[in-house]
Formats: C-alpha cells, sequence, structure tokens
C-alpha cells in the first residue's frame, strides 16, 4: 500500500477515501444537517453506489466548502479555499495544464523542496506519484472546493499579448501578402478567397484566442475597430470598455471573414450592415454570441455581444431590488392584465429584468409569448420569437400574431413605435399582461415618451402597472474600504439627495439602527487588491419602481411633466433611482463614484 507525508506530521496509509458511514457520524456530530435529510441522502448513495457527499451537494443539502472542509478533517489533509487566490505562474506551470485539467489538481506553493497541491480527490494516488517524479519535489496534498480548482485553472491562460505575440510572430506573416494583395474595390467576386483567409489557421486561432479571453474576463462585449494603420480589440467588462489588444491592418479582412463564417452571414457584403448569432460551448461555458457588423470608413467594425446561456436563473432579489421596490412588483406580477416597463439606456440590464419577471410567472398553466429582437436567452416552457424586419415580421406584426396564440402573458422586447405601442396598449386592455422596454432616463419619463408615440393619455393611465427604471453600476470587491464620510463627501450626498429621506429610507430598509445617522455611519469605498486592480468586479443594478396609483393617474389624464409625475409619485413613497444607489453604497455594493457616473446627465 502506498504511503506518504501530508503536512502536520500526519502519515495516512492506504485509501484517502472518506466513506460514507464516516461522513455521516461527522455530519450528525457537526449537526450541520438533520437526521432524515442525511438518512434519506445516505440511502440514495446506498442505492446507486455513489458517494454521500455527491449526493449531498446534488441535492443542494450541504455548501461544497462545508463539505470539503469536513472531509478534510476527517482525513487530517489541510483545506484551503483558492477561490480568490492569485497563484505565482512559476508554481502553477510545475503541473502541466492537461495535468491539472483532468485531474483536478493544482501547484499552490512551493516551500524549499515542498510542493503543496490543492485537490479534489485525495485518493488519486497515482496523480500525486507522477507529479512527485516529474518535479522532483515532495508533495503535500491538500482539499479544496471545485470553485477553487476553477479559479486557478483560469490563470493558465496567458496574457492576451503573449498569446497573440507567438501567434503573429509564427504565423500571420507566411499570410500577410495573401491578405494585402486582396483590393479595397474587390466584393462580390471574392467569396471563395474570402472563404480561404476564414479557413486560415491563424486566423482561427486569433479569433479563437480573442473570444477565449474575453469568456475568460468576463466581458459583455467585443469590439473589433479597424482604423487607418492596425484594428484594435476592446473588451466591455463591467460596464466599462477597455482596450485588450491591437492586431496588424492586414489580418483584418480575415478576422471579418472568420467571424461572418461563424455567423452564417455573407462574406462579399461588405457596404451594407449584418447581424447573426453563433455559438460556443465547452465542458466550462456554454456562451451566444450576438454579432453586428457595421461598415466603417477603415473597413467592417463588429461588435459581438456575450450571452452566457447556462448562466443561474436570476431573482428579483438578486438583481438588486429594494424590499419596497419587491413588494410593489409582486403585486403588480400578480396581475393579470395591465402592462408592466422597463426603461433605461442600452445595456443597463432591462431585458435581464424582464426575462427574471417572466420566470416568475412560467408555470404550467400560463402560456407566455414573446416576440424579440434578438432572442437573448431561450427560457424552456416560454414561446419565443425572433423579430425579422427584412421579411416584414416586425414587432408590430409579430405583436399582431401572437395575440392570435392564445397568450396569458405577453413580452415585447422593445415598443419603438406608435404601431407597436397602440398594439401593446390594446393587448393589456383585452385581457394580457404585457411586458415591454423603453429606451428613456428615468421611470417617469416613460409616460411622455408614449404621450410621443400618440397613445391617449387615458389609455396609458388605464394599462400602465408599473414602470421600472433602472441602471447598473460596478460592485466593490469583497476587500473594501467601508469608512464614514469626509466633509466634502457629505456636502456631495447633501448636493444629489435629501439626507432626511436617504436617513428614513436607510431606516426601513433596515440597514442602519432607529437611533443611528448618516454622519456617523461607514459608507462603501473601492479599495485596490490582486484580484482587483480597481476594486470593482461583478454589476448590480440601482432602480426605481413608479407604480401607476390612482393619483398618477390624474397627473397622467392631465398631461403632466415627468418631472411632477416623479414628484408626486416620491410623496407616495418611491424609492429614486439615486436614492437607491445611495441604499446601495451604505450596504457596501458600490460606492457613491458609481452611483454618480450611470446616473448624472
Amino acid at each position: 500500500m502506498p504511503s506518504f507525508v501530508v503536512g502536520c506530521g500526519l502519515r495516512v496509509i492506504g485509501s484517502l477515501r472518506v466513506s460514507n458511514e464516516q461522513l455521516k457520524v461527522f455530519i450528525l456530530d457537526s449537526e450541520l444537517l438533520k437526521k432524515d435529510d442525511l438518512d434519506q441522502a445516505l440511502e440514495e448513495a446506498d442505492k446507486k453506489d455513489r458517494p454521500l457527499g455527491d449526493v449531498l451537494l446534488e441535492k443542494k443539502l450541504m455548501e461544497e466548502e462545508d463539505l470539503r472542509r469536513l472531509e478534510a478533517y476527517i482525513l487530517g489533509v489541510p483545506f484551503l479555499n483558492l477561490e480568490k487566490d492569485v497563484i505565482d505562474p512559476k508554481v502553477l506551470n510545475i503541473i502541466p495544464e492537461s495535468i491539472a485539467r483532468k485531474h483536478s489538481i493544482i501547484a499552490f506553493k512551493k516551500t524549499g523542496n515542498d510542493l503543496q497541491v490543492a485537490m479534489l480527490d485525495p485518493e488519486d494516488i497515482q496523480t500525486i506519484e507522477f507529479i512527485k517524479k516529474k518535479s522532483g519535489l515532495h508533495i503535500l496534498p491538500r482539499l479544496t472546493t471545485e470553485k477553487g480548482i476553477k479559479n486557478v485553472l483560469k490563470q493558465y491562460q496567458k496574457t492576451l499579448q503573449a498569446e497573440f505575440g507567438e501567434i503573429i510572430k509564427k504565423e500571420v506573416d507566411e499570410t500577410l501578402e495573401f491578405i494585402h494583395e486582396k483590393g479595397d474595390g474587390e466584393e462580390a467576386g471574392d467569396t471563395e478567397e474570402l472563404k480561404k483567409m476564414a479557413e486560415d489557421l491563424p486566423i482561427i486561432k486569433i479569433v479563437d484566442t480573442l473570444l477565449r479571453h474575453a469568456i475568460l474576463q468576463d466581458s459583455s462585449d467585443i469590439h473589433i475597430e479597424p482604423t487607418e494603420r492596425d484594428v484594435t480589440v476592446r473588451y466591455r467588462i463591467d460596464g466599462i470598455l477597455r482596450q485588450a489588444m491591437t492586431l496588424p491592418k492586414q489580418v483584418a479582412p480575415g478576422v471579418v471573414a472568420r467571424i461572418k463564417v461563424m455567423s452564417n452571414l455573407k462574406l462579399d457584403e461588405h457596404r451594407l450592415p449584418q447581424d447573426g448569432r453563433f455559438k460556443i460551448e465547452t465542458p466550462e461555458y456554454k456562451i451566444a454570441f450576438r454579432v453586428s457588423i457595421m461598415p466603417v470608413f477603415d473597413g467592417e467594425k463588429i461588435v459581438m455581444r456575450l450571452l452566457p446561456e447556462a448562466s443561474k436563473g436570476f431573482t428579483l432579489e438578486t438583481l438588486g431590488f429594494n424590499s419596497h421596490d419587491l413588494e410593489v412588483l409582486h403585486k403588480n406580477i400578480r396581475r393579470t392584465t395591465g402592462m408592466i416597463l422597463a426603461t433605461g439606456p442600452t445595456g443597463s440590464g432591462k431585458t435581464t429584468t424582464l426575462y427574471t419577471l417572466i420566470d416568475i410567472l412560467n408555470k404550467p398553466g400560463v402560456n407566455i409569448v414573446t416576440v424579440e429582437d434578438p432572442i437573448e436567452y431561450r427560457i424552456a416552457g416560454i414561446n419565443q420569437t425572433q423579430v425579422r424586419p427584412e421579411i416584414g415580421l416586425t414587432f408590430a406584426n409579430g405583436l399582431r400574431s401572437i395575440l392570435r396564440q392564445d397568450p396569458d402573458v405577453v413580452m415585447v422586447g422593445e415598443i419603438r413605435d406608435t404601431e407597436t405601442a397602440s398594439l401593446a396598449i390594446n393587448a393589456a386592455l383585452t385581457g394580457h399582461l404585457v411586458l415591454s422596454t423603453l429606451h428613456t432616463n428615468s421611470a417617469s419619463g416613460a409616460l411622455p415618451r408614449l404621450l410621443d408615440m400618440n397613445v391617449e393619455p387615458f389609455l396609458i393611465a388605464s394599462t400602465v402597472n408599473a414602470i421600472i427604471g433602472q441602471r447598473l453600476v460596478r460592485m466593490l470587491c469583497a476587500e473594501k474600504t467601508m469608512r464614514p464620510l469626509a466633509e466634502e463627501e457629505f456636502s456631495h450626498l447633501v448636493g444629489i439627495s435629501d439626507p432626511e429621506r436617504v436617513t428614513k429610507i436607510l431606516k426601513s430598509e433596515r440597514v442602519i439602527g432607529a437611533a443611528d445617522s448618516i454622519e456617523r455611519i461607514v459608507w462603501g469605498h473601492p479599495k485596490q487588491s490582486n484580484e482587483c486592480k480597481d476594486g470593482y468586479k461583478g454589476r448590480i443594478g440601482i432602480r426605481e419602481v413608479l407604480e401607476v396609483t390612482e393619483n398618477i393617474k390624474k397627473l397622467i389624464v392631465q398631461n403632466a411633466t415627468a418631472d411632477e409625475i416623479e414628484k408626486a409619485a416620491k410623496n407616495e413613497g418611491m424609492i429614486s433611482m439615486v436614492e437607491d444607489g445611495i441604499l446601495k453604497v451604505a450596504q457596501g455594493m458600490t460606492s457613491f463614484e458609481e452611483v454618480m457616473r450611470v446616473t448624472s446627465e
């Protein structure tokens, strides 16, 4: 039987697997689970001959970290949470990436002749022995979580600059002459040549590398922009557009051709915009890419929106709705008729909000039909229609047709014109719950916008139930600074809000105690770290939810302005977008700078 040292002076002989009975005893002792739940899980594990831990995770009876910590304790192996650690590349590369991925084992710390490795299966002695022979080091196993392994595996990726440097130096030079010979005026007759470019190995590598790095960096968009001398690649990460790479001008036609082939677009069309889609699936992720190609002065610009298809379903709480707005929305989505609108600029998360509302309404007894441009996420149990203006399937025509499909709930991707607005209003009047979006700066601004589309005020008053205005702000990292406001910062807070209203909101949302004041409480500020270079990671929504009450209806019929409607709504308890942002600063989710960045007009 093999034996090896696992750290802390403890020698383990033979198998390092935790038996189901062992795990059961320790879980009961630690009181992490009720005995009945544990017995049922153990019965299933024994019946299917599976590890008890796997069954507990599958049924979500335990968090993975709690389970792994317990297993590590039983085995006498130290536990490590590597979900946020950055590993020294020299240490990381002691174990080849292929071995690390296949066996879920990574090197994370080297001290003298000792190499600490984190793994999911401490029984995998064969892999440990292989690493020992290959490295000539003394191996010290540690137990970690699957999320920790995935975080570290991402770090094997080379920097974008380094990877492109290798591709371009080694291979692109061989094809530059061919690409360079293509004349600017060639259009219809170059389809075959463009196909050859798209299938050229260096071009495929360039495009694949661009896509992979965008996915790994959690980008929402990729911009590929030709200029006079080169091609600029930019990624939008957490709402901020950042330059990622500059490519030689000569590769531009090949990159455009490759993306057109992937998106099933016309290779020889260079004068008109084109839209398409493609999908990438790997064991780690499933991403749909929405592609837009636009002719510009120096060639064709490409913008790709990344839509993670396997992303977990959102809830209104995880989207960042405060308790007041949650109450208003839940009351209004229970209605069987009327309209709920989401408003905001492009990229403010309107569609995600509507999809979340639809997910709540999605039950076997409810017929939900959508007409969208494009269909961003596929949802099981919902009938989704893609707008295709080139063949006459517009929002208006699509909406006309789906109303004959006996729907209970209708989602219209966007109300863009008078015809669509009129049809949506009529659908809400005739026994349907309608969800849609509008491009306005605030919730109250949606009402004058509908008036601009020649919708009668009394029809707006009778159909619109609630309007959501929103923006997305970057979230502070876990490592952040919480401190009271400086005098200058407090003056700034007073300049953008009413301190009395803010205090009342913070108390009603239970962010501060009844005796606390906003002068003395701590607020969120960014803190730079290795994980977060600018102190932010991820985004969350700041919102306002305007409920169309009897008083608001009267103002609409009287053709009141957006400011008058907003003032009345705030008097009735509406929390404005800025106030919701300030609430999230007090909760340590974001910063004042972020709230001001997205709300200042």
